[in-house]
């Protein structure tokens, strides 16, 4: 009798962290790796991790960097995703390729760069990070050593905003770059992504996005 196959599981997403590294082997595997989406490597005085990530860790961030692209365009902002940007600064020994990260208020100081070099030109004003699975290494201090003011961080189907004061991050109830989005909201649209059709969710977040107008 011939066996059933079963459908296989999908990819898991993978972590691993390992210390002591140096900077030139962290920059040594960028270069490596230049223009490829996967792994991602967060490099933190001698401590990396490196990400492979998961269809589902890559489905809900390309989610909520869509659904921060359309209340930009509801609200008639200009706004440029950098994605997985390498981020880094050699005199601090720290860098890191987030999830998604966009510049809205920003945005004049990066049009058309292909390149940056945070000694001259401002972090993004946004990053997006994903747990599906877990935090395996703290980026907080790393974004707020590069001075990042704003965090969004989507875990449990859950999404917390998080902006930077006086040098550490505190959870806010409401967004500071995107004035007028609450942390309540966002979860729940990021819910209502999952029984609505595309053009309806799409709907759903302009609605919110002139409800909470500038």
């Amino acid at each position: 009798m011939q066996k059933t196959k079963r459908p296989s599981a999908p990819p898991a997403e993978q972590r691993i962290v390992l210390h002591g590294i140096s900077w030139e082997t962290y920059e040594s595997l960028l270069s490596d790796h230049e223009d490829k989406s996967a792994p991602r490597f967060t490099y933190d005085r001698g401590t990396l991790e490196i990400m492979s990530p998961s269809p589902a860790h890559e489905r809900t961030n390309r989610r909520l960097s869509q659904l921060v692209l359309e209340i930009c365009a509801a609200r008639d902002l200009e706004a440029e995703d950098f994605g997985s940007t390498t981020y880094k600064r050699e005199d601090i020994e720290r860098g890191f390729e987030p999830d998604s990260c966009f510049y809205i208020e920003n945005e004049p100081l990066v049009r058309d760069k292909d390149r940056l070099d945070l000694e001259v030109d401002p972090p993004p004003d946004l990053v997006v990070e994903i747990g599906v699975t877990s935090f395996s290494l703290d980026k907080l201090p790393l974004y707020a050593g590069i001075r990042v003011p704003e965090v969004w961080r989507y875990e449990d189907a859950k999404l917390e905003i998080l902006r930077l004061d006086s040098g550490s991050y505190r959870k806010s109830a409401e967004s500071k770059c995107l004035a007028g989005i609450r942390a309540d909201a966002l979860t729940d649209l990021m819910q209502k992504r999952k029984s609505l059709r595309r053009t309806e969710w799409l709907k759903k977040i302009r609605e919110a996005a002139r409800k909470n107008p500038r």
